[in-house]
């Protein structure tokens, strides 16, 4: 299979041949002109030695302008001219062919490597929107070092994404269509966002992705809050509304500012500090919360999920079982930190 190093060297050497194909061009017609007005004597204006050059060169034929004598010398000159525009406009459209070709080439070679990363993701997040929310969705998981597959009708934006970010692995095409959310690979997938802005199109998304991945969790935009029911007993695991999240944010900005500024530093944090949940493995062997070592610069634990119940800031002696959720306050690497705590934990 040819490399992607040796696709960038056919378009180098295609660049190079437009260049020099213009260059001989250039050449040509300069030659060709002064030629022309030294046979054409006195009479013959650049003009018009300039047209003639082009004729020749262009292989378009003889025309108004200059008058050929039936001369050796000018007849001999014609025939160069003409072999060198032959020649010349040759590798022109050659150099242009092979651009054509290799930028056709290395959009399908792009497109089957990006399908066999697909095909190894585990644990990923499918994106069923990529407009402007779908957008936000993706910084975030970037952000988190998280992988996700997203998926859009529209190619330009996801192209033009692409552009900026070389690593997004996207599929053009309908995410309500069963064969695009299996070429996302949805049965191996953590989770699926149907966030399109059409709600009815987001209770679609979300009856297929349950259908083909029953486990799956969905989490749905819904525009309108009476839809929400809808969509719910469709299978959506949580159902969002923008309109109804952006009044309680506007509102806790009022009545709770400094909690306001607190989270949104957090975000904005050169550390990417989230509250975090990290489950405990179904074969983890009970231990106190203190032997783990969970200490680092990278998390706070602010609680354990158990079942139903919740234990805020969690002692040194209480004891972490299977099925239990650690919720803290962490950097990516925090995360991984606790999950290579449990992990560890897991293997005692």
């Amino acid at each position: 299979m040819i490399s992607d190093n040796s696709t960038q060297e056919v378009f180098r050497r295609a660049r190079l041949s437009i260049g020099i194909s213009l260059a001989a061009f250039s050449v040509i017609m300069a030659a060709g002109t002064v030629g022309y007005k030294h046979l054409g004597g006195a009479e013959t204006g650049w003009l018009d030695a300039s047209y003639m050059t082009f004729l020749m060169v262009a292989t378009i034929g003889y025309g108004a302008g200059v008058e050929i004598w039936h001369r050796p010398e000018t007849e001999l000159f014609t025939m160069a001219i003409a072999f060198s525009g032959i020649a010349v406009m040759t590798y022109f459209f050659s150099s242009v062919t092979a651009i054509v070709l290799a930028s056709d080439f290395d959009k399908s070679l792009r497109r089957r490597r990006m399908d066999k990363q697909i095909k190894k993701l585990h644990g990923h997040f499918i994106l069923c929107g990529f407009g402007r929310v779908g957008r936000n969705v993706a910084h975030e998981l970037e952000a988190t070092n998280r992988h996700f597959v997203a998926i859009d009708e529209h190619l330009e934006q996801l192209e033009a994404h692409a552009e900026k970010r070389p690593g997004l692995l996207f599929i053009h095409g309908d995410a309500e269509d069963d064969d695009v959310l299996v070429e996302a690979n949805i049965r191996e997938a953590a989770g699926v966002f149907a966030i399109t802005g059409d709600d009815s199109r987001n209770l679609m998304i979300t009856v297929t992705a349950k259908q083909l991945a029953p486990d799956v969790r969905v989490v749905a935009r819904c525009n309108e809050v009476r839809n929400s029911e809808k969509i719910r007993k469709a299978g959506a695991d949580a159902i969002v509304s923008p309109n109804f999240t952006g009044g309680m944010r506007i509102a806790s900005a009022m009545v709770r500012p400094h909690v306001v500024s607190f989270l949104d530093e957090m975000l904005r944090s050169e550390h990417k500090l989230r509250i975090e949940e990290v489950p405990v493995p179904s074969g983890f062997q009970p231990r106190e919360l203190g032997s783990l070592g969970l200490r680092g610069e990278g998390h706070v634990l602010l609680a354990v999920r158990t079942g139903a119940d919740w234990v805020f800031n969690p002692p040194a002696k209480f004891v972490v079982e299977a099925g239990h959720t650690l919720i803290a306050m962490a950097s990516p690497h925090g995360r991984f930190e606790i999950e290579a705590a449990l992990i560890a934990g897991d293997d005692a």
